[in-house]
């Protein structure tokens, strides 16, 4: 192939790129290579790479291509690269977790996803940019449409190398609002799968009830194919469960087997949400007419927004704390505070909000006895301007916080031209059925836009 084939490929989607490489039209060396061409032309503009070996990724592509051309067996994700956030255990790379206090670092094995993305036949591109620990101080990563917008956080820069076609697909983590916000800002997708669904070993610990690993693609189909490989149980991490994986692409690919329903939710939050995000999701619901029902947060769950402070807090400060001891002057105010305010959090005060987890999915789980999702935001706006901020993630925390199912899908764009997210939200365990209604939704929006133009 010629150097403008090399970027031609980035523009695939990575069910497009698989099949190419199976069907022996493409190799994994040239998709890598194309990759490694839109890197070099983009990344100063970027900045979303924290480690990138060329070398060593054009080996690994080498490698998968001989496996193929001997004839032996592949893996659903043979020779497709990926990009892995900087908190997620590398063991022939270093993982840095986005701060000086752990430069240099050398895991001495793979975290249990790069384990199982392995297995399944991909390549390690790289390392993302991540925030400080994982929290709100921003990295070097800009937002790929504007650079001088934030990408969001903590996974800057698995969401902007999505975006800017470095790699099809990443994968990130959220506690909050670490993948849909991004993902959001950057106009790409996002999904956070239902908590316990994929493993944490080998991935930088916040808050044990409540981090959960996600992912960034540009279609729903890449969302299901990324995501499937990784899903099951590990003895390493208790919140998996030894059930069944869900046929995550199967399902997304079907047509609902009628019009889905819609609980459209101005959360207690929707204050915070600027003017012309409410008036965008008016828009939407009208269009979707007599598919949307109004849907309010229960009364109760007015506080899971501090309950999920409390938990997260009294978390960094626990698995933070030696690095606390040694090192807080080389840390942000941001991230001081936090662990500051957690240090103060009581153990009674503690165990009774982490016990709301669960009572927070069971309330909200009366909706979809009458309708297949909830639609929402997945911010209060577009990516703020500047870069001293990684933007707010309160339109995802409820959701984190009960361990429950969300996508981000870049169907809207704000007035200064730059992209926004609706939200989907499924109840724990409807992940395929989420991304199916997903996947409905866009194709929708489509239609919707190919009959006024």
């Amino acid at each position: 192939m010629s150097s403008d084939d090399f970027i031609d490929v980035t523009s695939l989607s990575a069910a497009a790129a698989l099949a190419a490489i199976r069907e022996g039209r493409m190799s994994a060396e040239d998709l890598v290579k194309g990759c490694l061409a839109r890197i070099a032309g983009d990344e100063e503009r970027v900045q979303a790479w924290a480690f990138l070996d060329e070398t060593r990724a054009l080996e690994q592509a080498r490698n998968v291509d001989r496996v193929r051309s001997e004839g032996h067996a592949t893996g659903p994700l043979h020779g497709l690269p990926v990009g892995i956030k900087d908190i997620i255990d590398t063991a022939d790379m270093p993982t840095e977790d986005g701060t000086v206090l752990h430069a240099g670092r050398r895991p001495q094995y793979d975290a249990a996803v790069v384990d199982r993305l392995r297995s399944a036949g991909a390549i390690i591109l790289g390392k993302t940019v991540a925030t400080e620990l994982a929290t709100y101080a921003p990295g070097k990563t800009r937002n790929p449409v504007n650079p001088e917008h934030t990408p969001g956080g903590s996974s800057s820069g698995s969401a902007a190398a999505v975006a800017a076609h470095m790699v099809p697909v990443a994968i990130g983590t959220q506690t909050n609002g670490s993948v849909i916000r991004p993902a959001a800002y950057c106009g790409v997708y996002g999904y956070k799968p239902t908590f316990g669904l994929v493993s944490r070993h080998g991935i930088l610990e916040q808050s044990r009830p409540m981090d959960q690993v996600g992912f960034f693609a540009r279609t729903v189909e890449d969302l299901a194919i990324i995501a499937e490989p990784l899903m099951g149980y590990d003895e390493r991490d208790a919140a998996t469960r030894p059930i069944a994986r869900p046929n995550l692409r199967e399902v997304a690919m079907q047509d609902p087997p009628l019009p889905p329903t819609f609980a459209f939710t101005k959360t207690p939050n929707w204050g915070e949400a600027e003017e012309q995000t409410r008036l965008a999701f008016d828009e939407v619901a009208q269009a979707l007419g007599e598919r949307v029902r109004p849907f309010e947060v229960p009364s109760v769950l007015a506080d899971a927004w501090a309950w999920h402070a409390t938990v997260m807090e009294a978390d960094l400060a626990r698995n933070f704390h030696e690095l606390y001891e040694r090192g807080r002057d080389q840390m942000s105010a941001s991230l001081r505070s936090q662990i500051e305010r957690g240090r103060r959090v009581s153990a009674v005060d503690y165990n009774n909000a982490v016990e709301r987890i669960q009572a927070t999915s069971l309330a909200l789980d009366e909706v979809f006895d009458r309708c297949d999702v909830i639609l929402t935001a997945a911010t209060g706006g577009p990516a703020p301007h500047g870069l001293e901020s990684t933007g707010s993630p309160a339109f995802c925390t409820l959701w984190t916080f009960a361990g429950m199912p969300a996508v981000t899908l870049p169907l809207l764009t704000a007035e200064n031209g730059m992209p926004m997210g609706i939200q989907l939200v499924g109840p724990r365990g409807g992940d395929a059925r989420l991304l199916r209604t997903a996947r409905w939704l866009v194709s929708w929006v489509k239609e919707l836009e190919n009959s006024a133009s």
